[in-house]
């Protein structure tokens, strides 16, 4: 593989993700004289982006060639990785996976990767990413295909039932988790390593360690986290006592695919919060790109857990970078779960590819709990992938969160209504 790679970016105007992915280019000399290709359908977002690409690119001296594309056919041509953040009228239609659920009876957290909000996510979002994976296997077939998108377990599935293309998806889940754990055990992240696997968001952590002794650090967090305050993650610590292994990554993720889930909160995504903070965000970015606001310091480094770049640079210059956590087809990577599904474990990067790092057999019981979902994600990613109202109702009926059958009817009279338009057969 040559040194230098055409990177493109579909759905960068995504400010979240946008910013996270230029923090990791631009403060690597490793990727200079490659090409970073921005997509997207909004061209002033896409401006926008493009434009702090070019300020962070000059301040970083990171030597990259930006371009920017609105036809990602056009985009695509040459591309070695392709990097994608899309989402299908995000927040209107993710309040409406969430509130139509709760009118009906349905107790349940995020209504995002699990429960009947994950059901829809999937119906509408894979067509979208089946389609543009489409075109990399047309147009650019050797490409790795990096999913950012959730419900991440239900894409990389879905993805693998119908095309051919390498894909990989990338969550900071485990992140998140090491930094509950450090909480708790009362460490710097920077000094604690974790190994975990399972699913996205119900990923389960094998090994807590010291990184500069390799101590084991789980005798330690078992007991600090006795007198650690009873309100910190609550859901999270009932099943830590109740299965002896800690999961990812927070109470509201993980309570998406259990019928309690709702007793670590059922409040659902900050949706006001979030909006205001894109505003923030977008006039912060706005002031940065004409100079009026200096460029905030941590802009300037790398990002907090995403690794996309990372395999890249280790594909690419033949690294062996280690990934502590992707989404990958299991293989039997995850002894007791089905090979087709897609799990989440640690992973290597190199010149032949993304290798998976199997971490051995789960507990008994952690297996059995995911094996529910598995089930679960299964059904939903067959729905979505023929486009059957009839498969989405058996979804929802085999979904642990739905504890009515009048309910299961109701929220998919409504919710398949709202989501029409973008539901339609991928096979």
């Amino acid at each position: 593989m040559a040194n230098v790679t055409k990177i493109v970016f579909i759905g960068a105007g995504s400010a979240a993700f946008g910013l996270s992915l230029f923090q990791d280019l631009f403060s690597s000399a490793e990727l200079a004289g490659s090409t970073l290709t921005l997509v997207d359908t909004n061209p002033d977002a896409l401006a926008r982006m493009a434009a702090l690409a070019d300020v962070l690119n000059r301040r970083g001296n990171a030597g990259l060639v930006i371009e920017t594309a609105t036809d990602r056919k056009a985009a695509l041509e040459g591309a070695g990785f392709v990097l994608c953040a899309v989402a299908v009228d995000r927040n209107r239609l993710w309040k409406l996976d969430f509130e139509v659920p709760r009118k009906h009876g349905v107790r349940h957290t995020l209504g995002e990767n699990g429960g009947p909000g994950g059901l829809f996510f999937t119906l509408r979002t894979l067509p979208l990413i089946v389609d543009i994976v489409r075109d990399v296997e047309a147009i650019c077939p050797d490409a790795l295909f990096i999913n950012l998108s959730n419900p991440e377990s239900r894409i990389v599935l879905g993805l693998s039932r119908c095309t051919g293309v390498r894909a990989l998806g990338l969550c900071h889940g485990i992140f998140l988790a090491r930094w509950f754990v450090c909480q708790i055990l009362g460490m710097p992240e920077k000094e604690v390593d974790v190994w975990g696997a399972g699913l996205n968001h119900f990923q389960w952590l094998t090994a807590i360690r010291e990184r500069a002794t390799g101590r084991d650090l789980y005798p330690l967090l078992r007991e600090r986290e006795k007198a650690h305050d009873p309100a910190f993650t609550p859901l999270t610590r009932r099943l830590f006592h109740a299965f002896g292994l800690w999961v990812t990554c927070s109470d509201d993720h993980v309570g998406e695919y259990l019928p309690y889930g709702w007793e670590g909160g059922e409040h659902g995504f900050d949706f006001e919060n979030d909006e205001r903070g894109r505003v923030i965000l977008k006039d912060l970015m706005d002031g940065v790109i004409d100079g009026s606001k200096p460029i905030p310091d941590d802009w300037t480094g790398p990002s907090w857990g995403e690794r996309a770049v990372a395999v890249i640079e280790g594909m690419l210059h033949n690294r062996k970078r280690f990934i502590e956590s992707g989404i990958v087809v299991n293989h039997g990577v995850v002894p007791g779960l089905p090979d087709e599904l897609a799990v989440e474990v640690p992973l290597v990067a190199d010149a032949a590819g993304v290798h998976p790092v199997a971490l051995g057999r789960l507990p008994d019981g952690v297996l059995k709990l995911l094996s529910v979902q598995a089930g679960v994600q299964q059904m939903a990613v067959e729905a979505a992938l023929r486009g059957s109202r009839e498969l989405a109702l058996q979804a929802l009926l085999i979904d642990p969160v739905i504890t009515s059958t009048d309910a299961a009817v109701a929220i998919l009279d409504e919710l398949w209504e709202a989501n029409r338009p973008y539901i339609r057969p991928c096979l």
